[in-house]
């Protein structure tokens, strides 16, 4: 596996050579072009831009196009890509403790992740990513609320049983189908479709923005909304490309990706109260669920010593307000 992942590493450092030498940086992530991250991507490439007054041109490529979001990880380790909308729970494969913003069950809504997102709790854990890994965090972007989605409701934890349901290749993304019972199975996130249309797996879970980008909806007939995790993307540069620029412009970029980070998050809460109704107009049948028999069966695991954060930053992030 790890041969695997250091050819495909050694292929996408050879297919980005050329891009890295036209561009000035290359931002990549998994999203498709019509989801709200890429148009806040190409909103913060021409503010750098503009900022800059032409001295930074950043390219983005979305889609999957530079890799899958483990493959982009290992671009930016290896310098071929510059940028990258990464899940908390793949940063967290670096450092452990910055996984807690995508635990389930840890946020009461939005406003309590909104006030995480700019908090000195958060500070600390991108600071302890950057101390590990030297690639520097930009900003948090909210990714929305994961709903389970299948071809049945699921409204209670025992609708999940032996239930297999594709997650992210990241740990913590097992956390919860295990604590209720399914049978959690990692997929990339280009091939989820077509594994949801041909049966591989029984269902899924994404926020609503993505289960409509995807067009998930097409091939499975329920939306169940247990919102077990609020969950948001770190925007991280690579650490080397940060050293580059000059004390003004990394000021700069903060400061773009910090208001993309912040537009974008308003964007996606937007897009979510929205969405229910579109999706019913579509004919998808969606389930308002108790969240509360979920939460019980997660809990113990938000504190046990394996989680990957303290008992204390836990119970800092349960404090804000």
């Amino acid at each position: 596996m790890r041969a695997r992942h250091q050819l495909t590493a050694l292929l996408l450092a050879l297919s980005t050579s050329s891009l890295a030498q036209a561009d000035d940086f290359v931002f990549g992530h998994i999203y498709e072009a019509s989801h709200s991250h890429h148009k806040w991507a190409l909103w913060a490439a021409d503010e750098i831009e503009k900022r800059s007054e032409g001295r930074h041109h950043i390219e983005v490529f979305p889609s999957s196009q530079l890799g899958n979001e483990v493959e982009l990880n290992e671009g930016l380790d290896l310098g071929t890509v510059d940028i990258i909308y990464t899940g908390n729970a793949f940063a967290g494969n670096a450092y452990p403790p910055i996984a807690l913003g995508s635990a389930p069950f840890v946020f009461r809504d939005f406003d309590h992740w909104m006030a995480y997102s700019t908090s000195d709790l958060f500070q600390e854990l991108a600071q302890g990513y950057e101390e590990t890994t030297g690639h520097v965090p930009l900003g948090l972007i909210y990714f929305g609320q994961r709903h389970v989605t299948a071809n049945k409701p699921i409204l209670t934890p025992d609708d999940m049983k032996g239930m297999k349901i594709r997650v992210p290749d990241a740990s913590l993304l097992l956390m919860f189908p295990r604590a209720v019972g399914a049978n959690p199975t990692p997929i990339a996130f280009s091939e989820v479709y077509l594994a949801l249309q041909q049966g591989v797996v029984d269902g899924q879970e994404n926020p609503l923005p993505i289960i409509q980008a995807m067009k998930f909806y097409e091939v499975q007939s329920d939306i169940s909304l247990t919102g077990h995790i609020f969950d948001s993307q770190p925007i991280i540069m690579n650490g080397n490309a940060w050293a580059d620029l000059s004390a003004d412009d990394q000021t700069m970029f903060q400061d773009v990706f910090r208001e993309a980070a912040e537009q974008g998050s308003l964007d996606i809460y937007q897009q979510e109260q929205d969405l229910v109704s579109w999706f019913e107009e579509q004919g998808t049948q969606v389930h308002q669920v108790d969240r509360e028999p979920f939460a019980e069966l997660v809990m113990p695991k938000l504190t046990d010593e394996s989680a990957g954060w303290t008992v204390e930053q836990y119970q800092r992030l349960e404090a804000i307000e």
